[in-house]
C-alpha cells in the first residue's frame, strides 16, 4: 500500500462503525469492551450491552506521521504495521494485546511519557459513536490541527462515559535509532538533574533504571555521564492480585517511595520526573494501605485491578462538578458505561441548567 493509498476496507469500517452507532442507540445500557486489560481500571465494568469498536487500519502515511485505524485494533498489530516503516505510536500500555480505543478510553499513559509527553498527545482525531447513535467526528488528521473544540483530549480519559470510540487518527514517529537499558544505585533525583531527555527514570527504592534513545553516540554518552551499569530491557513493573497507580507531586516520588516501604507486602515503582508510582500486593488491606500513604502525601491512588473493597479513586474528583455537567450533556440518561466514573449525573443535570 503506498502512503496516501486508502485502504480497501474503508467501506467496511464506516459500515461497521455505523452497526456500532446503531447499537449504541438502541441499547438502554452500553458497555464498551476491548480485550479486557484495563477492565477493572477505575470503577467496576459496566453493565449492558457489550459494544466492540471495529478493528483495521484504514490510511497509513509514513511521510505525514499519521495512521487512522479502528479504535477495536490491538496496540500489538498497530507496532507492527508501523515498524514496517520504521515508525512508532507512543502508546506504551502495560500490555499490548490491550486495544487502542480501550488504552485511550482510560487514559493510562505508558513507561516513556517522561519523554514523549502524556497519552493524549498522540491523538490528533476521533470518531465516535454517542448515546443517541450518531456517529461524531472532533479533531483533524493533520498534525497541525487547532480548530473547533479539542475533542479527542476529552474522549482521552473518559472510561467510555461520553462516547464509544470507533476509529482515532494517531501521530507517529521515527523509532529511535538505539535504546539501551541501564542501572545505577543513585537516587532519581540526583539521575534526572544530569540526564538529558531520558525516555524513562524507574526507581524502586534500591536501584534508578534509566531508558536512553536516540543516536547510538548521545545514548553511549548518555550512559557514560551517568555510571550506568547496562542492563536488558526494562525493571519488571510489580504484579499481585491487588494493583493500584498512584500520582504524586514528582518532588514527592521519594519519599512516597520511602512510605510505600514501610508496608508490608506492597511492590512498587516510580516513573520519577513525572510522578507515577506502580503499586501492587497480594492483599487487599496493603493496598489500602499504600493508599492512605499516598494520601497523607498529598496524592492519591487508583484503583487498577482487584480491591474489590477499595473505591476506584479514592478521592473526591476536583473536577467532579464540570464532569458530571459533560456527561449530562453527552449522555443525559446515563447509558454509557454507568458507575465507571465516580458521578451522579442524573443528579447533577440540574448543575448544567
Amino acid at each position: 500500500m503506498s502512503p496516501l493509498e486508502r485502504d480497501p476496507r474503508e467501506a467496511d469500517l464506516l459500515d461497521a462503525e455505523r452497526a456500532v452507532a446503531a447499537q449504541v442507540g438502541a441499547a438502554d445500557a452500553v458497555a464498551p469492551v476491548g480485550t479486557g486489560t484495563h477492565r477493572e481500571v477505575g470503577g467496576p465494568p459496566p453493565a449492558g450491552v457489550e459494544v466492540r469498536a471495529p478493528v483495521g487500519v484504514v490510511m497509513y502515511d509514513p511521510a505525514e506521521l499519521t495512521v487512522t485505524v479502528g479504535a477495536g485494533t490491538t496496540v500489538e498489530e498497530l507496532s507492527g504495521i508501523l515498524s514496517e516503516a520504521n515508525q512508532e505510536c507512543v502508546l506504551d500500555p502495560r500490555d499490548a494485546t490491550a486495544t487502542i480505543g480501550g488504552t485511550l478510553a482510560c487514559g493510562l499513559s505508558g513507561l516513556r511519557r517522561l519523554r514523549y509527553g502524556p497519552l493524549r498527545d498522540r491523538v490528533l482525531e476521533v470518531r465516535f459513536a454517542t448515546a443517541a447513535g450518531e456517529l461524531v467526528r472532533g479533531g483533524g488528521p493533520t498534525v497541525k490541527n487547532v480548530t473547533g473544540y479539542d475533542m479527542p483530549r476529552l474522549l482521552v480519559g473518559s472510561f467510555g462515559t461520553l462516547g464509544v470510540l470507533t476509529r482515532v487518527v494517531l501521530r507517529c514517529q521515527p523509532r529511535p535509532m538505539h535504546a539501551q537499558w541501564g542501572h545505577t544505585s543513585d537516587d532519581p533525583a540526583t539521575v534526572l538533574a544530569r540526564s538529558f531527555r531520558a525516555s524513562a527514570v524507574l526507581w524502586d527504592g534500591a536501584r534508578t533504571s534509566v531508558l536512553s534513545e536516540g543516536h547510538p553516540d548521545d545514548v553511549v554518552s548518555q550512559i557514560a555521564t551517568l555510571g550506568l551499569e547496562a542492563q536488558e530491557g526494562p525493571p519488571p513493573v510489580p504484579v499481585g492480585a491487588h494493583r493500584g497507580r498512584a500520582s504524586v507531586a514528582p518532588a514527592d516520588v521519594i519519599a512516597v517511595g520511602r512510605s510505600l516501604d514501610a508496608i508490608v507486602g506492597a511492590r512498587w515503582i516510580a516513573e520519577a520526573g513525572v510522578g507515577t508510582l506502580h503499586v501492587a500486593c497480594d492483599e487487599e488491606s496493603t493496598l489500602a494501605d499504600a493508599r492512605q500513604a499516598v494520601t497523607q502525601h498529598g496524592g492519591w491512588l487508583l484503583r487498577e485491578e482487584g480491591a474489590p473493597g477499595l473505591d476506584g479513586f479514592g478521592v473526591e474528583l476536583p473536577n467532579a462538578a464540570l464532569m458530571a455537567r459533560v456527561k449530562t450533556a453527552f449522555d443525559p440518561t446515563n447509558k454509557l458505561a454507568a458507575g465507571r466514573l465516580p458521578l451522579a449525573p442524573r443528579e447533577d443535570a440540574r448543575i448544567a441548567s
